[in-house]
């Protein structure tokens, strides 16, 4: 038995048969003369592997989208960005005009963008995978070399790689693949997000050593100990066993009795089932943006209603949160329309779509969820808007809401109104959250945007990926403003960004009064266990000590314990 040491990914253990996934090599042919070279066909062939790139990438985007979640495709958006980034477009085109064959200058090209980002630290430094995925899609059109196919593994297959890049990853059957390991790797690329959640165990940067576990060894992957573990004995298969958390089916308070709610984030139908199965307390963020990806129309009001019923059903004791249809900025949908912005991320995106381009649909959809409301399974339906900045725009909701509920009565259908919530993501939110929390049921923080505008750094934007992180204390103090008004106005306080799952913030999060956690259903054991952890003076304590912190350094330096 031979154990080695790396970053623990998702917070699972397995075991099987390991095999090694070794890319098919893109060997480029040797470079010939300058002269002998026709710049105008190289040209052409890198414009066309550019969009057989793009086009793969799109359907990456879209097969990630239905099978693990809109957030963890919108990665393939900035490889598409990649794709089109103007420094890299240029350098190929002059090395091609300096009579060099389409595949050397793509790959002189991104070679020195990756080197640039190994170069750096942190989040930066993992974004080079991201640019080795978006290179090698250009050079396997250009050598029309297939890929591998990492969707039909053997069931009990420890997949061990040098490293996996998000399209890899994405293209794994969880059920079939029990455990990831690569030498190398960081807990932040954007590959360990989705390995994470797809709840397949996985350590990562387990290094060199890595290199000489054998094809065919018995191989234990311990995501939460941060183990790779060759020819475990059956004591260490047990010890690993124990280390994931137990599932508890009940819902938890803290070792003071404070009851938290810990939900699950929800991008699609599938995803209902396992997250019971991890016990979550209900659904904290439904996504509806499944039923309108891969079709060529919007859903009927039927279809969302069965959609919406399913959800509520598969948690009849529960509450289950709907967010509102929440697309524009990086979440396009071909036949909306919707409109091209110099600046999507600062344009018309979730609630300004809905009370404005696309009413109709929005009215649609408040239809099908006041239908589901009045089913047996209703009374737990919780509904929120996207993308609020104004307490104009929850007034136009709530009139619409009252215009949708005159309607179904005229025509005799059965209706109720469910609770209402707005997401808080935008500063302007967390600064009028009292006004929005007097007139609603509940807000709920997305911190994944919320630090995108609080720290003014696009969160696809990886020349600025040190900003982007829910740590800073201007994010903290957002987090802190809208949960203190929302109490101020008896509403409940809920947080559905990935800081939610971290059971390593989980006490911060209790000290800053948050009334649900909801997260990816994989982390919801550890964060129940968290949270019984937790004594609430304590973190209250702990969260005025961190509010009080001016850089993110000393938040994190608190947060380990270091005075």
């Amino acid at each position: 038995m031979r154990a080695l040491t790396g970053v623990g990914s998702t917070p699972l253990s397995g075991v099987g048969t390991a095999r090694w996934y070794r890319p098919t090599a893109l060997e480029l042919p040797a470079r010939p003369d300058p002269a002998s070279v026709d710049r105008e066909a190289e040209r052409e062939r890198f414009e066309r592997a550019q969009r057989d790139a793009r086009e793969a990438i799109r359907a990456a985007r879209d097969r990630t989208a239905e099978s693990v979640g809109e957030d963890e495709a919108a990665v393939f958006e900035a490889h598409e960005q990649f794709l089109d980034d103007p420094q890299l477009v240029d350098a190929i085109e002059e090395s091609i005009d300096d009579g060099s064959p389409a595949e050397h200058a793509v790959s002189d090209a991104y070679a020195d963008a990756i080197a640039q980002f190994e170069g750096m630290e942190g989040r930066m430094a993992e974004r080079a995978d991201d640019l080795r995925d978006v290179r090698d899609r250009l050079l396997r059109a250009l050598l029309d070399v297939a890929a591998v196919d990492l969707g039909s593994l053997p069931q009990g297959t420890v997949l061990l790689a040098d490293r996996l890049t998000p399209s890899d990853t994405a293209a794994l059957d969880p059920d079939a693949v029990a455990g990831i390991a690569t030498v190398t790797g960081g807990r932040t690329s954007h590959a360990a997000i989705i390995a994470r959640s797809l709840a397949i165990p996985a350590v990562v940067g387990v290094g060199d050593g890595l290199d000489d576990v054998t094809e065919g060894a018995t191989v234990l992957v311990d995501g939460e100990a941060g183990e790779v573990v060759v020819d475990p004995n059956e004591e260490r298969r047990a010890a690993a066993s124990d280390v994931d958390e137990p599932v508890v089916a009940a819902r938890v308070s803290t070792a003071d009795g404070r009851g938290i709610e810990v939900a699950a984030n929800v991008g699609r139908p599938a995803e209902l089932d396992p997250a019971a199965e991890r016990g979550a307390d209900g659904i904290g963020l439904y996504r509806t943006e499944f039923l309108f990806l891969d079709r060529d129309a919007p859903p009927d009001e039927d279809e969302q209603f069965e959609a919406i019923t399913a959800a509520l059903q598969a948690f009849p004791d529960e509450r289950v949160v709907v967010r509102t249809l929440d697309v524009g900025g990086d979440k396009q949908v071909p036949y909306l329309d919707l409109p091209a912005e110099p600046n999507p991320f600062l344009g018309r995106r979730g609630v300004r779509l809905s009370l404005s381009d696309h009413a109709d649909l929005f009215e649609t959809q408040l239809r099908a969820l006041l239908r589901a409301a009045a089913t047996d399974a209703g009374d737990g339906l919780a509904v929120m808007v996207p993308m609020v900045a104004r307490v104009e725009e929850v007034e136009d909701v709530l009139s619409r809401i009252e215009a949708v509920a005159a309607t179904l009565d005229t025509e005799g259908v059965d209706y109720e109104i469910p609770a209402l919530g707005a997401m808080v993501e935008t500063p302007a939110a967390s600064y009028v959250a009292g006004a929005l929390a007097d007139r609603l049921d509940f807000l709920s923080i997305g911190t994944n945007d919320l630090t995108q505008y609080v720290m003014a750094a696009d969160r696809e934007n990886d020349g600025v990926a040190d900003l982007h992180d829910p740590l800073h204390p201007a994010v903290l103090r957002a987090v802190d403003r809208t949960v203190t008004a929302a109490h101020a106005c008896d509403a409940w306080v809920g947080m559905c960004g990935e800081m939610a799952g971290d059971p390593d913030l989980t006490e911060l999060l209790v000290g800053l009064g948050l009334d649900e956690l909801s997260m990816s259903a994989v982390t919801v054991p550890a964060v129940k266990q968290r949270v019984r952890e937790t004594d609430s003076e304590t973190a209250a304590a702990l969260a005025d000590e961190i509010l009080a912190c001016e850089t993110r350094a000393a938040v994190v330096a608190r947060l380990d314990g270091v005075e």
